[in-house]
């Protein structure tokens, strides 16, 4: 019998050349199912193309605030202008179609066992940023399961609950009964760890073993493309430093 193994996305946003590398590891390492948890677009200079792609994979996916903002005419004065500059740009990239498809995606979601939330569940609408184990912890109030995966932050990093909050930086971690663990699977379009390379994991069920993954990909040429639609030069260069 086939094991269920899950590629588990975040963060794309709209970089195109990282997430092709990233579907190809995850087709090579046996996987069968993917799970998105927010901001296929934003940043960078395929958002139309990334979200396409995630359709066709018929991910789970739930609504970062980047979805959010692309799929509605809210105000952005309270955005950082580079990010708000970008999501107006992003709006007029993306179907009518599109739209309505990242308008409608919910904020939290149950997938056979774990919980996947862009931010937090406590407050998923306020898109929290979790780097601690405080912050981490007024989430784990609100986690049913004993998994939960996330983004939002760029980082991957594993806080597990056991009695205290501890945060986990292992690559590969075996899961323990009576624990909860609240994954950030870090960003495939743009890390801002220090490390440039792509980022997602992989859950293996049955082995109930997480890994993440890392993988170069040609960020060179999503810098080019960046520069040729005209979003802000910064966007490129963090590329390449992975901050």
């Amino acid at each position: 019998m086939k094991r269920k193994r899950y590629a588990i996305l975040g963060d794309i946003h709209s970089n195109q050349e990282a997430l092709t590398v990233v579907i190809e590891d995850a087709q090579k390492s046996g996987v069968d199912t993917y799970v998105c948890v927010g901001d296929i677009v934003g940043y960078n200079a395929n958002p139309a193309e990334c979200l396409a792609r995630i359709q066709e994979l018929q991910c789970a996916v739930v609504r970062g605030n980047h979805d959010h903002y692309c799929s509605r005419d809210e105000c952005l004065e309270d955005f950082h202008p580079l990010a708000a500059n970008v999501i107006d740009w992003t709006r007029r990239q993306l179907s009518r179609d599109q739209v309505a498809f990242l308008r409608n995606l919910k904020l939290s979601l149950r997938v056979e066992g774990f919980t996947i939330v862009h931010s937090t569940l406590d407050m998923p609408e306020k898109w929290g940023y979790v780097f601690d184990a405080l912050e981490a912890g007024a989430h784990f109030n609100y986690q049913t399961t004993s998994l939960c995966f996330h983004g939002h932050t760029h980082v991957p990093t594993i806080f597990e609950k056991v009695g205290r909050v501890t945060r986990n930086d292992t690559k590969k971690l075996r899961l323990a009964l009576g624990r909860k663990y609240f994954v950030n699977v870090g960003s495939v379009g743009q890390p801002r760890d220090g490390n440039p390379r792509a980022s997602y994991v992989i859950y293996d069920v049955e082995q109930k073993e997480i890994e993440f993954r890392r993988l170069d990909y040609d960020f060179k040429l999503t810098q080019e493309k960046i520069r040729k639609v005209g979003l802000p030069e910064r966007l490129a260069r963090r590329l390449e430093i992975g901050k």
